[in-house]
């Protein structure tokens, strides 16, 4: 396979799942006439939903942008393993609507987060497999790559996986700090400096 119709498959799934996300939020059903404050509360009754809308959207952001480099840019080359782990994280990545509308839904229920935290360590593994054979593996040609952009890319990788960890058992206490460490996590991968602060913190 190519390495044009890999990514031509990840947009795809990528576009499609990130769509489909919006369409557990509907609009509300309301019989009979409609005062500001009926439809204000509905609008806050969906809240949750919009919220892990966002948290999953941003997610689902960063897992494209982690696969296309380390499909596009560090591989030079794809092999039939390659593409088994890509077909392992493409099931995973179509699965986001399902957990995220679970989240959403039951927000105020531990067992949603843990459901939603397990999901979230599953594609990250899948992607930290992925990248690893993609560096590591005799089959695939990748440039040469520094040894603090291979830092980087891990940390950015396990990041998701780490806060998820966390997140499951300290939900049994607080959901709203186990959101909020969920949340965190996609602040992580997207800011630009955050590789930066985590080797002046840890890599001294």
């Amino acid at each position: 396979m190519s390495h044009t119709r890999l990514d031509q498959l990840s947009d795809g799934i990528f576009a499609i799942v990130m769509t489909v996300l919006v369409f557990e939020i509907k609009v509300p059903s309301i019989w009979g006439p409609v005062d500001n404050m009926t439809l204000w509360l509905e609008i806050k009754a969906l809240l949750p939903l919009f919220l892990s809308y966002v948290l999953s959207f941003a997610l689902l952001f960063t897992y494209w942008r982690a696969h296309h480099f380390f499909i596009s840019i560090y591989a030079k080359n794809v092999d039939s393993k390659l593409t088994n782990i890509n077909a392992l994280f493409f099931m995973l990545v179509s699965l986001v609507p399902f957990s995220s509308s679970f989240l959403g839904e039951f927000s105020g229920n531990e067992i949603s987060v843990i459901v939603f935290g397990i999901h979230i360590i599953l594609i990250g593994m899948t992607l930290f497999w992925m990248r690893s054979y993609v560096l590591y593996s005799e089959h695939i040609k990748n440039p040469e790559i520094s040894h603090r952009e291979i830092t980087g890319s891990t940390v950015r990788t396990l990041a998701p996986v780490v806060f998820a960890l966390i997140a499951m058992p300290l939900a049994f206490f607080s959901i709203k700090l186990s959101l909020g460490l969920f949340t965190l996590a996609v602040l992580f991968n997207l800011s630009p400096s955050s590789t930066r602060l985590f080797e002046k913190i840890f890599l001294k």
